[in-house]
């Protein structure tokens, strides 16, 4: 799996930590180890920019995702999935942060930088939350991989509870 993660923001963050859980993430909804994903990460105003531009939404977000060639997990019964340019994710760590802690178990920028991760790639995978259904399945399929991401770390505590809007 080639993940790319260029942090243009200004802000340390623990980048490895990102391309981990970002490559757990596809490596669990079995996507081909021979696919790409990009994941930058910039500054309040680059995002609020992007934001305008794509979304029509005033102020900046948390974490936006561009797909390429709209992969999907495979199924159970599909055969080897191909390979392919999943896209990119875009990161605040500002707005990362200030999330982080008002959420109900309050928790570190970089805890949700890799919280908005996995969100991001699920996104690009085709996941949405518009509807209460969909919402369901997407955040729960997200606290299943950052759990099992955190337990295979052998990190302790509670994992971070999904603030994504």
């Amino acid at each position: 799996m080639s993940i790319d993660v260029n942090n243009e923001s200004g802000t340390e963050v623990d980048e490895r930590a990102i391309l981990d859980i970002a490559r757990y993430a596809l490596t669990r909804m079995r996507i081909h180890p021979l696919s790409e994903l990009s994941v930058v990460v910039v500054d309040a105003d680059a995002m609020e920019q992007l934001h305008i531009q794509w979304m029509d939404l005033p102020g900046p977000t948390d974490v936006m995702s561009f797909p390429m060639d709209e992969l999907r997990p495979p199924s159970k019964d599909d055969g080897e999935p191909p390979p392919g340019l999943l896209g990119d994710i875009v990161l605040c760590p500002e707005v990362a942060e200030k999330q982080g802690g008002e959420a109900d178990t309050r928790h570190s920028m970089d805890e949700e930088l890799q919280l908005l991760t996995v969100h991001g790639v699920l996104h690009l995978l085709g996941y949405d939350h518009e509807q209460p259904d969909e919402k369901a399945e997407m955040f729960g399929l997200q606290a299943a991989i950052v759990d099992g991401w955190r337990a295979e770390k052998g990190l302790t505590g509670p994992s971070p509870a999904p603030t994504v809007s």
